[in-house]
């Protein structure tokens, strides 16, 4: 990178591992914090370089605490405002609250918009994430928002372990265009699980469209929370005669009792990124990084370049390696 000293790299206390990694990547340092706690536990920020005239990257997925993690965003990004930074992109890579993206109800709020809003209110020019749960979202914020695909980096997993004649599992009907994506770089056919949620973070398997018998299943997610929805659809899928079972997603909260789920599902493996650290390791879970990923979007930011260029560049690597698969 050129032009170093007009970059500040800066990461809040939710993802420190990933930081380290993005930090290393794109030759940076991280631009050191002094990150508090009054005794009632308000939060004390304090930036201890200037950042007078630079373009300054934060990164803080607002993951669990949510809501701590999400007001430490707010706090650095109103002290690097007021501290003259030039340009203040958020990379936010698990994006909370955007599952409330609207009205369902009669007096519910639409909670993606407040923090949306609050984000911009803050100080922040640019936002960067991973596959929204709903990328309307993007229209809340008036500036620039990249919404990436962790998509490259799980497929190239993938495509490792061989898959035999796969079939790319949506867990439910709002899920079909990310598992068609899917499909696009592994190949294989469709399959739906239609279900019906009682409540929130309970579910009711309805239904299975597609064939999954002696084929390889993927269950395609952006997020797997309770594990509740994934769990459902793999015992029904297994009882169709899938052989190998993977579930993928971007982001594995894992609340609650959901790696117990998945370790007593048939599930053979669980895919995920490391947007959000993982909180209980598990023989049953393989984490992929979007380090690279990340990094590589902060330099085209940083060198006003198109973030296209880098997602086909990635795109037509997997289709190459996946033809060399086939020749051979």
């Amino acid at each position: 990178m050129q032009n170093k000293r007009h970059i500040k790299f800066l990461a809040g206390n939710a993802n420190p591992a990933l930081a380290k990694s993005v930090s290393q990547r794109i030759g940076v340092g991280v631009t050191p914090l002094t990150v508090e706690k009054f005794k009632d536990g308000e939060i004390y920020v304090r930036v201890l370089e200037s950042v007078r005239g630079c373009d300054v990257f934060i990164l803080q997925p607002t993951c669990p605490p949510v809501n701590e993690n999400l007001m430490e965003l707010l706090i650095i990004t109103d002290a690097l405002k007021r501290a003259s930074a030039h340009e203040i992109t958020a990379v936010i890579p698990y994006y909370g609250y955007s599952r409330q993206d609207r009205k369902a109800l009669p007096r519910e709020p639409i909670s993606a918009r407040l923090v949306t809003d609050m984000i911009k209110q803050a100080g922040v020019d640019r936002i960067v994430t991973f596959d929204l749960h709903v990328e309307q979202i993007q229209g809340f914020f008036d500036g620039p928002w990249d919404n990436l695909e962790a998509r490259p980096v799980l497929v190239s997993y993938l495509l490792k372990k061989n898959l035999k004649n796969p079939v790319i599992v949506s867990p439910d009907s709002g899920g079909v265009t990310r598992a068609r994506r899917f499909i696009e770089l592994l190949g294989g056919n469709l399959a739906i699980v239609f279900k019906r949620r009682s409540e929130h973070n309970k579910v009711k398997l309805v239904e299975i469209i597609g064939n999954v018998k002696g084929r390889d299943a993927v269950i395609v997610d952006d997020i797997i929370d309770t594990a509740g929805s994934i769990t459902l659809a793999a015992r029904e899928i297994k009882k169709r005669g899938a052989k190998r079972i993977y579930a993928v997603a971007t982001h594995g909260l894992f609340s609650s009792n959901a790696i117990r789920r998945l370790e007593n599902s048939p599930i053979d493996e669980v895919v995920i990124t490391d947007s959000i650290p993982l909180s209980s390791p598990s023989k049953i879970v393989k984490v992929v990084s979007i380090s690279g990923m990340i990094s590589r979007s902060i330099q085209k930011i940083y060198s006003r370049q198109p973030m296209g260029i880098m997602m086909e560049k990635l795109y037509g690597n997997i289709i190459k390696r996946k033809d060399v698969k086939k020749r051979r």
